[in-house]
């Protein structure tokens, strides 16, 4: 970490003895850690923390195991032999150099974005061809805009950035649910009550307006002050869809200061991203931040037990699982994911560094995949990674039937998962031999990034390893060979 720390110095202007004193170590020591001779112990992490004011979160080895992540991603769409860069380099590099990983990966950003430009051009030319100025600009000399990113990857950047918790919103949202719970009665009742009382908001079980064709859990007319809530929804779910509106209406002003601590590329991503602030709070006034994390600790984060006792589903209790990281009282910093059967994810939040690759597919011996062969049952497994890590994960399908005769529905499977050292603390490792890491099964973020060449499920070559074909191995094989 002796690299960060140098940087973190000479953003602030500081010589090497200037720090030291500020720390209260000796200049050879501190010039020990920034050499990586030394390391980086947690007393001058809290040091750090308390004289710079910087989040000791940069130091930490999950964000470097993300970054290693991100770059493997693009290398996996990169063409060969140029995407060939051995795995020891690329985690030299996430380590040694961060911004310079982070430039690179603002570079592919704007590459993608850039082909997509090209694209579009040479569809509205029709011939294939656009002519482009010197330095890259389209026709007409207008400069090349900044790399984007799509609205919901921005904003997941945006909740991953600051570990899935907002410790201010959160304080808040449970100040609310206090007093909500000392008043007595329903949630959905006290919230309806200051909806009107506040804020002269009028609400009406309905979705939709007399005639209105349009479909949604929650509707707000502003004109009128009026929100639709549908009927069809379980006592809790009205809850969550009314402290959604009361957290736009009445924590406004610290959703903005929220927003305001990142650099939103449109309006449609700062909006997106307000209204998953909003579910945040509603989450947490559904979820009070210390009652939740008592009950969950009380009972080994038995998903089943803490839905039936809050009155949530099964969904609810994963996605709030996976906020609780308040500094003093931190629970189990989890991952959430949602997929369906193709593979496509959904939703994903992560409370640590496990990275969610984009390139090459998800894994198919994934328990969440499992799930899908076993409708309803919570599947466990311990699964482990290329990089030697292992961790606990459980699986569940969930299913929402369709809105009348004909109507298609939804079933997901979702997963839920945690770092071994904190298995033992969750009712589902029961059984498990945690100590027997050998029975873990091997899983990777994707074909494309994973390099375990011998896999039986193998879809796509490893981007680090060039493709041989060889009748006697197993694994990957292109169209056209033999199966054997």
């Amino acid at each position: 970490m002796g690299v960060r720390l140098r940087s973190l110095r000479a953003e602030r202007g500081m010589t090497q003895a200037a720090l030291a004193q500020a720390l209260e170590l000796s200049p050879s020591y501190l010039n020990q850690i920034e050499q990586d001779q030394r390391p980086l112990t947690v007393a001058v992490l809290l040091k750090i923390h308390k004289v710079l004011g910087v989040d000791i979160q940069q130091f930490s080895e999950d964000e470097e195991a993300r970054l290693l992540a991100q770059l493997r991603d693009v290398l996996a769409a990169m063409p060969q032999p140029e995407g060939s860069v051995p795995l020891p380099e690329l985690r030299e590099v996430a380590s040694r150099l961060p911004q310079l990983a982070q430039a690179l990966l603002a570079m592919h950003r704007r590459h993608l974005a850039d082909a997509e430009r090209l694209e579009a051009l040479s569809a509205r030319l029709g011939d294939g061809r656009a002519e482009l100025e010197e330095g890259g600009s389209p026709a007409g000399g207008r400069p090349a805009e900044p790399a984007r990113q799509m609205p919901f990857e921005a904003v997941r950047d945006f909740f991953f950035a600051h570990r899935n918790h907002f410790d201010a919103l959160d304080r808040s949202a449970e100040v609310l649910a206090k007093q909500a719970r000392e008043q007595g009665g329903s949630l959905q009742e006290w919230l309806q009550y200051r909806l009107q009382a506040r804020h002269n908001v009028l609400v009406l079980r309905s979705a939709d307006r007399p005639g209105s064709r349009e479909n949604g859990h929650r509707r707000f007319d502003a004109a009128t002050r009026t929100l639709y809530v549908a009927p069809q929804l379980r006592p809790a779910q009205q809850a969550f869809q009314l402290a959604t509106q009361l957290a736009l209406l009445e924590f406004d002003a610290r959703i903005e200061e929220q927003l305001q601590s990142a650099h939103w590329q449109d309006e449609a991503t700062r909006r997106l991203a307000r209204m998953g602030l909003a579910n945040y709070v509603a989450g947490a006034f559904i979820l009070p931040y210390g009652e939740f994390l008592q009950a969950a600790e009380s009972l080994q984060y038995d998903i089943d037990l803490l839905a039936r006792r809050f009155g949530v589903g099964f969904e609810t209790v994963c996605h709030r699982l996976s906020t609780l990281q308040r500094a003093e009282a931190p629970g189990v910093p989890f991952f959430f994911i949602r997929v369906d059967r193709a593979g496509n994810i959904s939703k994903r939040q992560s409370a640590t560094h496990f990275h969610f690759s984009k390139t090459g597919g998800t894994c198919p011996l994934w328990v969440v995949y499992e799930a899908f062969t076993q409708p309803g049952r919570i599947v466990p497994q311990l699964a482990s990674m290329p990089d030697g890590r292992v961790y606990l994960w459980i699986a569940r399908t969930i299913s929402h039937a369709g809105q009348g005769w004909g109507a298609p529905g939804k079933t997901f499977s979702i997963g839920l998962g945690c770092d071994l050292q904190h298995a033992a603390r969750l009712v589902y490792s029961k059984g498990l031999d945690l100590r027997n890491l050998d029975a873990a099964t091997p899983i990777g973020m994707g074909c494309k990034v994973c390099e375990r060449s011998a896999c039986p499920q193998r879809a796509f070559p490893f981007v680090g390893k060039p493709l041989r074909v060889n009748e006697n191995e197993s694994g990957f094989v292109p169209y056209g060979a033999v199966d054997r």
